[in-house]
């Protein structure tokens, strides 16, 4: 058992491929078939794309607080990789990498973060729920998907995201606690990225790993190296085997790095040195994984400049399409949060109702 052999105690972290795309760790280097390894690089590139260009659109003030996932690709992609079409993707709110994977479309995304409500309703079929900004309320959601699925019976866990300051709310405790005593088919994943906002992972915890919070819960942790696609792939894919055979949530942390600010309202360079950042850079997942996917004669440079130039094409063209869009209407704001409208929430709509009306009138 892969669990048995990564102790999260023992500070021991599993990685398959090295920053140079090298397989290190030969027995556990999974089957992928080539259309899913590719699959798996493009949607890497394709999130590293559009976060740079969103972030160059806010700053331009044609978008509204973004928060890149530059840096943490493959800590989401060998994740989805992994997970069936009928599980679910809990996100907090830097989950661009796993969110494309799982088939949300740029436009979605940035519809989202540009301030449309539409961003949120994604199409029929892809299981994933909107972003989530009340820290760790996530994981409670997470634990809850996954009780619903047990009960219902429809085979489907739930996969859910946070980072390294999210493990200091009580909805973390909550969410893998509850999950725990219930033996729950979830798969809980810390992307520690060393920071929460400012605050640097050290200042966060005592405890030397963030996977050994799984023994106070009674269930399996693991550090992994989530810079590396194929070992997040491999503990993700274990987790959902336990979860499926009906034996609990698993305790994932992916060890990896936030290359630019927490948001657009963040300035990293106030409390991290630019060395640490270049040292973080030798080990970007994009770079390793494209590496091993050239070692095994499916990639190369010519491929790589074309993705390129037809990712700029889609993304400029996505975001006129953004820009264009229609607002909401008052209903799509309103409706959509719960199955029914709540007496407040009803309250606030009558009254945005009438003021439109009123505006109308004169």
């Amino acid at each position: 058992m892969l669990f048995d052999d990564y102790n999260p105690l023992e500070k021991k972290q599993l990685q398959i491929l090295d920053p140079d795309g090298k397989v290190v760790n030969k027995d556990l280097e999974p089957k992928i078939d080539d259309e899913t390894l590719l699959k798996m690089y493009k949607i890497m590139r394709l999130s590293r794309m559009s976060d740079e260009k969103a972030l160059q659109y806010q700053r331009q003030g044609r978008m509204l607080t973004f928060a890149p996932a530059m840096g943490q690709e493959a800590a989401q992609v060998g994740p989805m990789a992994a997970s069936e079409e009928k599980d679910w993707l809990v996100q907090a709110f830097r989950e661009t990498a796993a969110l494309l994977y799982k088939g949300v479309t740029v436009e979605q995304n940035y519809l989202y973060w540009y301030g449309n409500e539409r961003g949120s309703r994604y199409d029929d079929g892809v299981n994933a729920l909107p972003v989530n900004v009340p820290i760790g309320s996530q994981f409670s959601h997470a634990a809850g998907i996954a009780y619903a699925a047990r009960y219902k019976k429809t085979g489907a866990a739930a996969v859910a995201y946070i980072g390294d300051g999210g493990t200091s709310h009580g909805e973390f405790h909550e969410g893998v606690n509850f999950a725990g005593t219930n033996d729950l088919p979830v798969v809980f994943i810390i992307q520690n990225n060393h920071y929460a906002i400012s605050t640097p992972r050290a200042a966060q915890t005592r405890a030397a790993t963030l996977a050994q919070k799984a023994v106070a819960y009674g269930i399996p942790g693991i550090q992994v190296d989530g810079n590396d696609p194929l070992a997040m792939y491999v503990a993700t894919s274990e987790a959902l085997k336990r979860a499926r055979n009906g034996e609990g949530p698993t305790l994932i942390e992916a060890v990896t790095y936030r290359m630019g600010p927490h948001t657009t309202s963040d300035d990293p360079t106030l409390y991290r040195e630019d060395s640490e950042v270049e040292e973080w850079a030798k080990k970007d997942p994009i770079e390793r994984f494209n590496k091993y996917l050239a070692n095994k004669k499916l990639w190369n440079k010519d491929k790589d400049e074309a993705l390129t130039k037809e990712y700029k094409k889609t993304i400029k063209n996505t975001f006129k399409k953004v820009e264009a869009s229609e607002h909401p209407t008052v209903d799509e704001v309103f409706d959509f949060t719960y199955e029914s409208l709540t007496p407040e929430l009803k309250r606030q709509k009558e009254e945005r109702l009438r003021d439109i009306e009123e505006s109308e009138a004169k």
